[in-house]
């Protein structure tokens, strides 16, 4: 893309270098027939399709014109300033993290789930304290949560009639 930019706009700057060496008078004629191609097109035409390279130069163009002028342009300072937003957060993004908790690993909740069934006599706390033995860092509440979650009963009631 970049350089389809730049010979985009080595083209417009040859266009401007060759209309300083015409005289004043072909100058308004042909202003005045591209003024009349726009009011004809701009009939036709709700919103113009622009690609990148439009926006590109019609920006650097904006910054050319006195702002009295910039009402002969058909986008309004608004859009030049919306398409600066949408260049400047295509170039910055990121993965973005997603909100909330972590989820616990399968192999862990597995984990978790065999050690409550091997164990029968064992809460929830008990499983905690042998996970974190092993190196797991999870929270005691959330060994209740899976176990909870998996309808595994809290120890007393595992273990049988008592």
């Amino acid at each position: 893309m970049s350089a389809s930019l730049v010979y985009l706009l080595l083209r417009q700057v040859l266009q401007m270098l060759t209309q300083l060496a015409r005289d004043g008078a072909a100058k308004d004629v042909e202003l005045l027939v591209l003024r009349h191609e726009v009011a004809v097109l701009r009939r036709q035409v709700h919103r113009p399709d622009l690609q990148p390279a439009d926006r590109v130069v019609l920006a650097a163009l904006s910054r050319l014109l006195p702002r009295h002028r910039w009402a002969a342009l058909f986008v309004t300072p608004a859009t030049l300033l919306r398409w600066h937003r949408q260049l400047i957060a295509r170039h910055w993004t990121f993965a973005h993290a997603r909100p909330g908790r972590p989820p616990i690993d399968p192999n862990l909740r597995a984990l978790v789930l065999r050690l409550a069934a091997e164990n029968p006599t064992w809460g929830h706390r008990r499983v905690h304290g042998e996970l974190i033995r092993l190196g797991y860092h999870i929270a005691a509440s959330t060994v209740w949560k899976i176990l909870h979650r998996a309808g595994v009963d809290p120890a007393p009631r595992r273990a049988g009639p008592t």
